[in-house]
C-alpha cells in the first residue's frame, strides 16, 4: 500500500540512464538506491533542486516533503532504528540544513545509520560571505562519524559510497554537502561502481577476554546482568546464560524492548525512570555484567562490587564505570562463547530474594495510579498508558515524547518481542514522537503506529501533522495535554524554586486535528477514554486523541540521592505519585510463585 500523495513517474523517465548521460545529482540518488535507501525527507530548496529533480525522475526512490527539516531528520533516525538499514534526509543550503542537525545528533547518538544531504550555495561563492553561507562540512562533525564536501564532480561516486560505509559500517550518521551547481554538472564517465555495505559483521572477543571472563562468572556467587539495546537479538542468549548461573537481569530503558519480555529472571529497569529491584540486584551482587549498554547515569551504578562490560562499540566500555574487564565484542557472539564454557550454579537464593523484592515493589506502586483511578479528573496519564497498552496491537511501533511520556511507555508499555518503542532516550530532545512516527509508518503503512506525545512536545512541531494528511499515514497520535511542561516543572521542584515558565495555553488540539482534515476527539473524563482510543485506532487514516491529563501525576525512581538529584526531576513532595507498572506486575507474580522461604 502506497500513502497517498507520492507521484509516481514511468520507469523510463528514471532508473534506466547510462552513467555518461547522468549529471551528478542523478548519480548520487542512483547510488543512494544502490544502498538500499527508497525515500529520501526534506523540504525542497534552490540548490537541493537538481536532487529532487532526479527523484522525480527516477521510480525507485521517493521525494518526501515534510513541513520542517528538524521533522525530516527525525524521521529518517526512526526508520532507520525500525528497518535496520540506511535511511536518508535533505535539507536546502544555509538554514534548510541547519534544521537538520538536532534530528540528526538524535540519530546519531541512537546508532542509526542515517545518510543526510546538505545541500550548498553555489561553489564559486564559497567563502565570500554569500546569501545563506554557512560550511555544514564542519557543522556537522560532532553528530556524524564523516563530514565532507564535494566541490568536483570528479569526487562522485566514491565520496558518496565513502560516506554510506562510514553511515552502516559505524551505525551513525553520515553528512555529504553538495553545491547546487555540482550537483547539475555532468557526473564522471565510466565512474566506478564499488560494492556497498549494506550490515555490520558479528564482532566475537579474543578467547583471553572470554576466558578471564568465564573465571570472574565462576568465582562468584551473586551475578547481576544488566542489559540495553545492544542485546537486540539476542533474547534466547541472554535467558540461557542468565538460568545457568542464577542471574537477575536488570535493564536499561533502551534494553527494555529488548530484554524484558518472556523473562523469568527480570528485575525491572534501573536508571531516573527506574521500577522494582534493578537498584538492589546491581548493587548487593558481588559481579555485575553490563551487556549492550552505554548506561549513563553513573550514580546508579555501585563502585564496590566487581563490574565486566561487554559492548561492540570499544569508546562505551569504562566510560561510565570502572571495569574489573572489558570485553569487546557483541552480545549475543560473547553470549555463545559464555555459555558453554561457565559453570551452571546450584543456589539460586539470590535470584529468587531479587525477584522477591521485584514483586514486592511492584505491588507497592500499582496502588498509588489504581486509587479511584476511573473517576480522577483530571484524568491520571498512567491510566490513559495502561488502557492504550492493552488496546494496542502486538506489533504496534510507539514513538514517545521525551520528558513524562518516556516515563508513562518506560512502565506501562508491555514489551512482546514484537513491538518496537523508539524515542529521543540519548539525545533527548523535545519534539521527536510525531516525526519519527511519520518515518516509522513510512516503512509499513499497514502496521500501527501510536506517537505517544506531550503537549509541548506535540506543539513544537505541530506543522508536521500535516504531513500525516498529505501522504494518508494512519498514525495515531495519543496526546498526554497536562499543559505544561511537567518534566522541568518537576526538575525545579527539586531545586526548590517555584515552577515558572512551564505552563501552556493550549487548543482543543482534536479540533485542530479536524481542521487539518483528520480525525480528532478530545476526552477530560477517565469514562469516555477507552472508547475514544478504540474508535482512533480503528480509523483508516491519521488520528489524533487529545486526552486531558493531570498535571500533577510526577514519577519518581525508587532509589534516589543527593547525587542523583542533580539535572532531573526528583522530588519529595506530597503531589508525587510513584507512577505504576502495567501487566509487569503480573509477570513478576508469575515470576515468584516457585520461590519458597522468602
Amino acid at each position: 500500500m502506497e500513502p497517498r500523495g507520492i507521484r509516481r513517474t514511468p520507469e523510463t523517465e528514471g532508473h534506466a540512464r547510462t552513467m555518461a548521460k547522468q549529471n551528478v545529482a542523478e548519480q548520487f540518488v542512483d547510488i543512494l538506491v544502490r544502498a538500499g535507501v527508497k525515500r529520501l525527507y526534506g523540504v525542497v530548496g534552490d540548490s537541493l533542486n537538481p536532487v529532487v529533480d532526479a527523484i522525480r525522475r527516477n521510480s525507485a526512490i521517493d521525494w518526501i516533503h515534510v513541513r520542517h527539516e528538524e521533522t525530516a531528520a527525525f524521521a529518517a533516525g526512526a526508520e532507520a532504528q525500525i528497518t535496520g538499514k540506511l535511511a536518508a534526509c535533505a535539507g536546502s543550503c544555509g538554514p534548510g540544513n541547519l534544521h537538520l542537525i538536532n534530528g540528526l545528533y538524535d540519530a546519531h547518538r541512537s546508532m542509526a545509520p542515517v545518510l543526510a544531504l546538505a545541500s550548498q550555495i553555489p561553489s564559486s561563492e564559497i567563502g565570500l560571505g554569500y546569501f545563506q553561507e554557512t560550511h555544514p562540512e564542519r557543522l556537522f562533525q560532532e553528530c556524524s562519524h564523516y563530514s565532507e564536501l564535494i566541490s568536483n564532480p570528479k569526487q562522485m561516486p566514491r565520496l558518496l559510497q565513502t560516506a554510506i560505509q562510514h553511515a552502516i559500517g559505524q551505525s551513525g550518521v553520515s553528512v555529504v554537502s553538495l553545491p547546487g551547481d555540482i550537483a547539475s554538472e555532468p557526473a564522471p564517465d565510466k565512474a566506478a561502481e564499488t560494492a556497498l555495505v549494506t550490515s555490520r559483521p558479528s564482532v566475537r572477543p579474543g578467547d583471553a577476554e572470554i576466558e578471564k571472563l568465564v573465571e570472574m562468572i565462576d568465582e562468584a556467587d551473586r551475578v547481576t546482568l544488566f542489559c540495553g539495546s545492544g542485546t537486540a537479538g539476542a533474547h534466547a542468549e541472554v535467558m540461557e546464560f542468565a538460568g545457568k548461573i542464577k542471574s537477575p537481569i536488570g535493564h536499561a530503558l533502551r534494553g527494555k524492548e529488548w530484554i524484558q519480555y518472556d523473562n523469568p529472571y527480570d528485575v525491572g529497569m534501573s536508571g531516573l525512570l527506574g521500577y522494582g529491584a534493578a537498584y538492589e540486584a546491581t548493587h548487593e551482587c558481588d559481579l555485575l555484567i553490563l551487556i549492550g549498554t552505554d548506561f549513563p547515569y553513573n550514580a546508579f551504578l555501585p563502585d564496590d562490587v566487581k563490574i565486566a562490560q561487554i559492548d561492540v562499540r570499544p569508546e562505551h566500555l569504562g566510560r561510565r564505570s570502572k571495569l574489573d574487564l572489558a570485553v569487546w565484542g557483541d552480545a549475543k557472539e560473547t553470549l555463545r562463547c559464555l555459555i558453554p564454557r561457565v559453570k551452571p550454579k546450584g543456589d539460586r537464593k539470590f535470584l529468587d530474594r531479587m525477584l522477591k523484592k521485584h514483586a514486592d515493589a511492584l505491588e507497592g506502586v500499582v496502588k498509588a495510579y489504581t486509587r479511584k483511578v476511573e473517576k480522577h479528573v483530571p484524568i491520571h496519564p498512567e491510566y490513559v498508558a495502561s488502557v492504550l497498552d492493552e488496546l494496542a496491537d502486538e506489533d504496534a511501533v510507539f514513538t514517545v515524547d521525551t520528558g513524562m511520556c518516556n516515563v508513562w511507555a518506560a512502565r506501562y508499555i508491555t514489551p512482546n518481542g514484537r513491538r518496537r518503542v523508539i524515542g529521543s532516550f540519548s539525545h533527548g530532545s523535545m519534539a521527536n514522537a510525531l516525526p519519527m512516527a511519520i518515518g516509522a509508518q513510512f516503512t509499513d503503512t499497514e502496521r500501527q503506529v501510536v506517537s505517544m506525545s506531550g503537549d509541548g512536545g506535540f506543539s513544537m512541531l505541530m506543522g508536521d501533522f500535516l504531513t500525516l494528511v498529505q501522504y494518508d499515514l494512519p498514525v495515531k497520535v495519543v496526546l498526554f495535554n497536562n499543559s505544561s511542561l511537567g518534566m522541568v516543572e518537576l526538575e525545579m521542584l527539586v531545586a526548590g524554586l517555584p515552577s515558572y515558565g512551564t505552563t501552556n495555553k493550549n487548543p482543543d488540539f482534536g479540533a485542530v486535528a479536524r481542521a487539518c482534515g483528520a480525525y480528532g476527539v478530545r476526552v477530560e473524563k477517565p469514562k469516555d477514554l477507552e472508547g475514544a482510543l478504540k474508535a482512533a485506532l480503528k480509523h483508516k487514516g491519521p488520528a489524533l486523541v487529545d486526552v486531558v491529563t493531570d498535571p500533577n501525576a510526577l514519577s519518581i525512581p525508587p532509589k534516589i540521592s543527593a547525587e542523583m538529584v542533580t539535572g532531573f526531576a526528583l522530588s519529595a513532595s506530597k503531589i508525587v505519585l510513584d507512577g505504576g507498572v502495567g501487566r509487569m506486575l503480573q509477570m513478576a507474580r508469575s515470576n515468584i510463585r516457585n520461590v519458597r522461604g522468602l
